[in-house]
């Protein structure tokens, strides 16, 4: 794991740790605005921190086991909840109650490992059964609906070994949407449409065993994979046209492979930046907190090993929008990383100076002006002398021509239908403080 020594104005990753969240969480993850964490309890409950005050504005209590995982919508208004008690809850963050009101409650057959909201639409739902079953779920009035995921069988597949498909580990929805990627027991990364539930593609991905995690790169087009035989893994995505009617059979090769080779530790997760020129890991290892840094940009060379104490890390995840992360530990702490700026005075304009003491400046009444006074009014005085053409008609601009235009479609399909019926997570919506009673004082 040797590499460059990074330059140290360059660093774009956390580097310490902030702060720290003592909550007796199992993992804990940012909102879309970098404003609030997220946090699942393993006696059934949620809550929800306010970075900027480092205080809990939501209790989320309807479960009964422990939460396996949780997710925010678009713009942070709705958080899912899942649990080994078979449930999966989405709650509404701008009711003035706490707990906040119930938008709705699905119940399965079976414990829940993961759930998640569509990219653009929170009334549709990503869920991943114990039993390696994976579902869709559609809330919306007109395609209201539970639909299981599957592999096709195949024609020499007989219908006892149909039965004994390798399970279902792992699954996430790429960011655009359009697509359920699923990880399975078997080594193999699946592709659905979302909108047609149908298999699009099936990926070998060879000596990774079973599939544990998922995470994409901003844009889609990457994927990184963790697996059983202790390696994190970088793929290139190829391109899934809608319309095509056959499954993508092939085998994806690694564009970089990320391990220990000292210590050969497992990895409970991994976590993209939000640029996606950096890939964290976090250790699974039972004696230290370790997450380890890689830089993609760099033909994902090591970077850095961030140390946080003896507390073994169990979850990790990176801020959306800044070199923040935020790392679990096996005692429910909830360290917050980030990147200490110190500040760098030649940075300044040229004839910047420190001085020791404060000295009097008396600045000209033009001084920060962008062009002289007597310049912008000698142009003023031109425009006024210039006659106005009031006879002739304006030119119509031309309409844009896209891709889609040029295509036959003026709104991608996949798209178009998962905007059907919008939700209520507008930007802009607000939660409300609330306050405990006096009287309890």
């Amino acid at each position: 794991m040797n590499a460059n020594l990074p330059n140290p104005f360059n660093i774009t990753y956390p580097t310490a740790v902030q702060t720290s969240l003592h909550s007796q969480a199992s993992f804990a993850r940012f909102d879309p605005t970098g404003r609030f964490v997220a946090a699942g309890l393993p006696n059934g409950s949620a809550r929800i921190w306010d970075l900027g005050t480092k205080s809990t504005v939501r209790w989320l209590d309807g479960h009964v086991k422990g939460v396996t995982s949780v997710d925010w919508s678009k713009h942070s208004r709705y958080v899912l909840t899942s649990s080994k008690d078979w449930n999966v809850i989405v709650w509404d963050i701008a009711s003035d109650t706490d707990p906040p009101r119930r938008v709705t409650t699905v119940r399965f057959d079976a414990p829940v490992t993961s759930a998640a909201f569509h990219p653009r639409n929170s009334q549709i739902l990503l869920v991943l059964l114990s039993i390696g079953e994976a579902y869709i779920v559609d809330l919306r009035k007109e395609h209201r609906g539970r639909f299981e995921l599957f592999e096709p069988a195949d024609d020499a597949m007989d219908a006892e070994s149909s039965r004994h498909r390798a399970a279902m580990t792992v699954a996430r929805f790429d960011p655009s949407g359009r697509h359920a990627f699923v990880g399975t027991s078997n080594g193999y990364v699946l592709v659905f449409n979302t909108r047609t539930k149908s298999l699009v593609a099936r990926h070998k991905i060879n000596g990774a065993g079973i599939m544990k995690g998922l995470d994409f790169a901003k844009g889609g087009r990457r994927l990184a994979t963790n697996s059983s035989d202790r390696t994190l893994r970088q793929f290139n995505l190829p391109f899934y046209s809608s319309s095509q009617t056959t499954i993508l059979e092939s085998e994806l090769e690694p564009t970089y492979r990320f391990t220990d080779p000292i210590n050969k530790v497992a990895w409970h997760t991994m976590s993209y930046s939000p640029d996606g020129e950096w890939l964290a890991g976090g250790a699974a290892d039972n004696a230290a907190h370790k997450i380890y840094v890689w830089d993609i940009v760099n033909e994902g060379q090591f970077a850095a090993t961030l140390d946080g104490g003896r507390e073994p890390l169990i979850h990790v995840h990176w801020h959306p929008n800044k070199p923040t992360i935020a790392s679990t530990t096996n005692q429910g702490n909830i360290l917050i990383w980030h990147c200490p700026t110190p500040e760098r005075w030649g940075a300044f304009a040229g004839g910047f100076e420190e001085v020791d003491e404060n000295v009097e400046y008396e600045e000209r009444e033009d001084e920060f002006d962008i062009e002289d006074e007597s310049v912008v009014l000698a142009r003023q005085q031109a425009t006024e002398d210039e006659p106005v053409d009031i006879l002739s008609r304006t030119p119509q601009s031309s309409p844009t021509i896209t891709r889609a235009t040029l295509n036959g479609t003026d709104e991608d399909e996949d798209n178009h239908w998962a905007s059907e019926e919008p939700d209520e997570d507008y930007a802009g919506w607000k939660m409300k403080v609330l306050m405990e009673d006096e009287e309890d004082a």
